[in-house]
């Protein structure tokens, strides 16, 4: 495993660069902090099923700045402790226009959450393997380089994203599809990595283990977290970088640490970061320090 933090990050970490942060004097924020910021919309809206949330937003660099492309894209999932009482996609929109100032392209997809006819077991599974596997439809009319994705979800979202990644392993499950799209890489923020730790240990801060146990209530086999927590699927053998806040009361980092030990045990090439004065949220807020170092990972992995 790397060194949870470089040089180059720890020196992004640095008086000056904190001396330019908003939060510095407030962490952790809270989404309610995001949400109060104006927002930029998305280019396109785009429905990937017919069922209940089966859609996305589409986010494209201004070819007028970035080129015709194709672009690379990153596959964004939001998370919400996977209930839709919470905002969903519109938590990652100040990521998405970073992004796509920066050349990159954002699918910024949504899944029927706990609370929705469909969520949980199968549906909210089913949905974002579909959302994922969309990504090549969108690439015969969008100017999108598949040969160039990452896939990237926050907390829930960071759960989604690593299961959406490891689909290729898995076989005698209802979820199994053939040739599912696989990612050059995966990031996860402050992801809720390993289900059954997570409702055993979590701080209740997402209605564990309520929340967990409603998840995967669907289930029709003896093992629930067999074709549900990435944990249960490794090696994915894909590259994956695990990022926490030291001062998450969400999904505290010693989540991380340890679903990286498991992953890169088991064989698979993992980076674990840990970011000193970060909370949950400030994993995704373009205007705290972290994002400097999460997007770094997220250019080293498409190749930029």
């Amino acid at each position: 495993m790397r060194l949870a933090l470089s040089l180059a990050a720890a020196l992004l970490l640095t008086a000056p660069t904190l001396a330019q942060d908003p939060h510095a004097d407030a962490r952790p924020i809270s989404w309610r902090d995001l949400l109060d910021r104006e927002r930029a919309p998305a280019d396109a809206r785009i429905e990937y099923g017919s069922g209940e949330e089966q859609y996305g937003e589409l986010w494209l660099p201004d070819r007028e700045t970035a080129g015709v492309g194709p672009f690379p894209l990153v596959i964004m999932i939001h998370g919400g402790c996977w209930q839709a009482a919470i905002p969903g996609t519109i938590l990652q929109d100040q990521l998405n226009a970073d992004l796509k100032a920066r050349g990159i392209a954002v699918w910024n997809l949504t899944y029927p959450r706990l609370g929705h006819e469909t969520g949980g077991y199968p549906g909210t599974f089913e949905s974002v393997a579909l959302a994922t596997d969309y990504v090549r439809t969108l690439a015969e009319t969008y100017p999108i380089d598949l040969e160039r994705t990452v896939l990237m979800g926050h907390s829930a979202g960071g759960h989604l994203a690593l299961w959406a990644a490891a689909r290729g392993q898995l076989t005698d499950s209802p979820l199994a599809v053939p040739n599912p799209f696989t990612p050059n890489g995966v990031i996860t923020l402050a992801g809720i990595n390993d289900l059954e730790l997570y409702r055993a240990e979590g701080p209740g801060r997402c209605g564990e283990p309520d929340t967990v146990d409603a998840l995967i209530a669907g289930h029709p086999g003896a093992a629930p977290y067999a074709d549900t927590s990435p944990d249960q699927n490794l090696p994915m053998q894909v590259e994956q970088v695990i990022i926490s806040g030291a001062l998450d009361p969400i999904v505290p980092p010693q989540f991380g640490a340890a679903y990286a030990q498991e992953a890169q045990t088991a064989g698979d090439t993992v980076t674990e970061v840990t970011l000193e004065n970060a909370g949950h949220f400030e994993l995704i807020d373009p205007t705290a320090p972290a994002w400097e170092i999460i997007l770094a990972e997220v250019e080293r992995l498409l190749g930029e």
